[in-house]
């Protein structure tokens, strides 16, 4: 079933007034008639079944059928810090990280980023990037549209991280199975977590020293050294597993 999002303010009086570019891909792209039903989430744990009732100049209206509580979104608010990777493989983390429920995806230029963006390049980056956790968020049936911000430094995205419950960093030289999995099974519903994840070649140890400082816990992976496209995500679905496993 096709999924848009609204804002609340479009919802009103059992009837969701559809306006922009949505109009045209409903009408012209999937060439949805009268009748036809689609799911729209209103970006505030709310969603609702929907039907087409008529197309007016300029926008669409949709008739409500049910209303219904988001039960897509996890109880705890996930963070990214992706140190910026080379070539495209932001718009994969970006579009696979979104599936896995995370809240938003910090980009992170830190000592080892290859990829160096001035101001106008990284305004166009974070518009495709967007764009990409757009689609994802309809792909995944999330209620909500998680944010891309920013590239942000190393020292700003610390700072930005001070005001989560938990922040983890995942460490190639990091030891210890155990004391990552006490982490983890520490970590209760409800508790933002933010996850810092270094460039193609890692964190430097002064980095990851100074985000110890800052409070993180380091943990590891495994044995095996995973690239920077597949730690992040890696550590999503653990807590993921780990936040859902009472459902």
């Amino acid at each position: 079933m096709q999924h848009f999002f609204v804002t609340p303010s479009q919802v009103k009086d059992g009837k969701i007034f559809v306006e922009g570019s949505d109009v045209n891909h409903m009408k012209n792209v999937l060439r949805m008639r009268p009748g036809e039903e689609l799911m729209v989430s209103d970006g505030n744990n709310l969603k609702y079944l929907c039907a087409v009732e008529e197309y007016g100049e300029g926008g669409a209206v949709l008739r409500i059928l049910e209303e219904m509580q988001t039960d897509t979104e996890l109880s705890s608010k996930l963070y990214l810090f992706q140190g910026l990777p080379k070539q495209d493989k932001m718009e994969l983390i970006v579009q696979k990280a979104v599936e896995l429920g995370a809240y938003q995806v910090i980009p992170v230029s830190t000592r080892r980023s290859v990829v160096k963006l001035d101001e106008k390049k990284a305004l166009k980056k974070v518009e495709r990037w967007q764009q990409i956790a757009l689609s994802a968020a309809k792909q995944a049936g999330r209620g909500y549209i998680p944010q891309v911000a920013d590239v942000m430094s190393y020292p700003e995205a610390l700072s930005y991280a001070k005001k989560l419950d938990v922040v983890l960093i995942p460490y190639e030289l990091a030891e210890g199975m155990k004391e990552t999995k006490e982490i983890i099974e520490s970590i209760v519903p409800g508790q933002s977590v933010g996850i810092f994840i270094g460039p193609e070649g890692g964190f430097e140890k002064e980095e990851v020293e100074l985000a110890l400082e800052w409070g993180a816990k380091a943990v590891t992976l495994g044995r095996r050294i995973l690239r920077t496209e597949t730690a992040g995500l890696a550590m999503l679905s653990v807590l993921m597993f780990r936040l859902e496993e009472s459902i």
